[in-house]
Formats: C-alpha cells, structure tokens, sequence
C-alpha cells in the first residue's frame, strides 16, 4: 500500500490500527477513543487524518503543553471539545527535604503496577509534587493501589485539569552541521562522545527513539525525532535545514538541560 512507504517498517503495526479505527467510526458512526499517543504517534495519526471528508479528529492530553496526547474520531457532523476526552488529573505531594524522586522512579512504579505506558499521559515530578494526566478508566484503580515510590508513601487524588503544572524543563536548540543522518552521528554531536562510544550505547540498548529501544547505529533519523540515552537525557532533532555544498546535513537539535 502507497502510504506505508512515508513511513518506517516498525510503524506498519500503528497505521493499521489509525486506518482501522478510521474504518470502525465511517461504517458504525460512534466516535471512538484511543490510548494516549506519543510525539511520533501523534505525527502519523495526524498524517493519515489530513483533511478527511468524513470524519472529525482531535488531539488532547490534559494542557497546552502536553506532550503525550490521546485523539478522538468522530463522525463528520459531530464537535469535539477538550471535555469530551476521558483523562484526569492526579496528583499527590512527597516530602522533597528527606527523599528524592525523578521522572523515571515514579514511572516505574506505575509500570511495576502494571498499568501499561499507554494509559499514562503527561508526567510532572518536582518540588515535593508529582502529577500525572491519566486515563479515566485507570484513575480508580490508581488512586486506591498506588501507595509507595520508593520509600515515600503517596496518596494520589484527582484534580481539576487546570492545576496542571508546566514543567520547568528547559530545553537548549543549537545548529549544526553533521555528515549524515544515522544514529550515532547525531549522538556524537549532541552528547559530546566519540561515534564508537555512541555505537556502544546503541547496541547495548541504551538509547530510544520515539520511546522504542533502537540497536542500530545507522538507524536513519527524521525530522522531530525524540532520542533519549540512559543516564545522559533527552534530546530531539528539531529541523533538517537541507544540504550544503559538500552534502553535510544542516540541523537544528535540542537538548533538555
């Protein structure tokens, strides 16, 4: 099929399922849901909706800022507004002075508890708070299961949407000039290390792309992508400006501070 040739080989799986949710809403006429979709998804589910003559679509995760989002399909001659999506607000305090918590220990012990990445939406842990934008369908079971992160005892309870906190994650853009577009060529330039040690990281599966474990080092990069490298943060190739004389790729990337 035409389509899938703008796309990776590993996103087949993902099309399928946004043309057959695509087909589930023209031919029944119920609008329908799906799990919250990362940066990349997004970008696909957007791509393949366009302007379809047919259907209504959205996008929404809680705030302005979100980054990870679930969608609706609806049928033509229906709305869709913010309200009409099934995610909630938890939240819970910790006491900052006597433990710390990152990002990755609270999210691990939500996948410890077996909920599955894809009910999650945005996560917030700073200043002795932590918030995450949920599923409905998982907040319950959440806030009565979920007692302990490491060694902090928390109790979530749900908030309104606009207590949502931004993030104070800030992120540095630089330009550059690199020889191509493979994985390691990148890494080399945004984290500073040697394109053999880039490669190590890679094939010891330390380093994803659009949230999936990646173990080639030539793996071919795109505009937008998200890289992160255990233990050395996130980054993201922003733009792809074109070629110069001598077939270097211009780039602008960005690195979370």
């Amino acid at each position: 099929m035409e389509i899938y040739q703008h796309f990776r080989e590993e996103e087949r799986p993902f099309i399928d399922q946004v043309l057959s949710l695509q087909s589930n809403v023209e031919m029944r006429y119920q609008r329908k849901e799906t799990d919250f979709l990362d940066p990349r998804e997004q970008y696909i589910f957007s791509s393949l909706m366009g302007s379809h003559p047919n259907l209504q679509w959205a996008l929404f995760g809680g705030g302005n800022q979100a980054e990870r989002k679930r969608a609706i399909v609806a049928p033509e001659y229906e709305t869709i507004d913010d309200q009409d999506f099934s995610v909630c607000l938890l939240q819970t305090h910790y006491h900052d002075k006597f433990i710390h918590l990152e990002h990755r220990d609270v999210l691990g012990s939500f996948m410890s508890l077996g909920i599955k990445r894809e009910k999650l939406g945005d996560l917030v842990v700073q200043d002795g708070l932590v918030q995450i934008v949920v599923a409905d369908e998982v907040s319950d079971y959440i806030r009565m299961n979920f007692t302990s992160i490491k060694k902090a005892n928390v109790q979530f309870e749900e908030k309104p949407l606009e207590e949502l906190i931004e993030s104070k994650e800030e992120w540095k853009t630089s330009d550059s000039t690199i020889s191509s577009l493979r994985l390691d060529v990148l890494l080399k330039e945004v984290y500073g290390v040697s394109r053999k040690k880039a490669s190590m990281f890679i094939e010891a599966g330390h380093v994803k792309v659009n949230f999936r474990t990646v173990e080639n080092p030539s793996y071919p990069l795109e505009e937008g992508d998200l890289l992160s490298v255990r233990g050395k943060g996130r980054s993201r190739l922003m733009n792809v400006h074109g070629t110069t004389k001598k077939e270097k790729f211009k780039v602008t990337v960005a690195k979370l501070n």
